[in-house]
């Protein structure tokens, strides 16, 4: 009868050890890394369109692979030069002058662990951006520093399709829609299955040791 019940354990304890190795390769692959907030905020409206977007992470991000599209709602591109990334920051700068309405932002990164991982946010702009300030002129009765200085505008380049991204305040907590971290129903899982199967040992021990109580007699 002990060399039942021993079996029966050691069986259970089997058991327990292969799911606690499955849940523990498989746990590391769902947690990716996830984006925490986003500047603007995802459904935020701002005075005018911002000269960068940002995303922020719970862990930094690789410097390879990321990519930021900043559309309105024409669809014309926003997105001007490479995505910058500062620790767990991503952002993107985009060309001056954009108008009132709707932009959505879709980005693209390689996480931590090598994954690739995504998402966009929406916001919105209350009034077009005016053009760049230009140099206020002189007071009366100043000297310009030289007569020879000539101020020369820089040339605005064309819009890539999809650009990268430099790190920007993020004043509101707002989660990007589409990368919400995936909670861990492997835990849950493991921890139902565990308590199942100790339940069901105990009784099949029981019921052994009870029978081979009645045999005996």
């Amino acid at each position: 009868m002990r060399s039942i019940c021993r079996q029966t354990l050691s069986l259970g304890l089997g058991i327990l050890v292969f799911l606690a190795a499955v849940l523990g390769f498989g746990g590391p692959a769902a947690a990716h890394d996830a984006a925490e907030s986003s500047s603007p905020a995802s459904g935020a409206s701002v005075p005018t369109p911002p000269e960068q977007v940002s995303v922020t992470f719970n862990k930094n991000p690789l410097g390879i692979g990321a990519a930021f599209s900043v559309k309105d709602a024409s669809g014309t591109e926003w997105a001007e030069g490479p995505v910058e990334i500062v620790d767990n920051v991503a952002s993107q700068k985009l060309r001056t002058g954009g108008p009132a309405g709707e932009y959505t932002v879709a980005w693209r990164v390689v996480s931590s662990d090598s994954h690739p991982i995504e998402g966009t946010f929406a916001f919105t702009a209350a009034a077009a951006q005016g053009p760049a300030p230009s140099e206020s002129p002189a007071p009366a009765g100043t000297v310009p520093a030289s007569d020879t200085a000539v101020a020369t505008a820089p040339a605005a380049s064309s819009a890539p399709a999809m650009g990268t991204a430099q790190p920007g305040t993020t004043a509101e907590a707002s989660e990007p829609a589409n990368a919400a971290e995936p909670f861990q129903w492997s835990i849950v899982i493991f921890a139902a299955v565990a308590l199942g199967l100790l339940a069901t040992l105990a009784i099949l021990a029981r019921r052994r040791l009870t029978a081979g109580a009645d045999d005996e007699r």
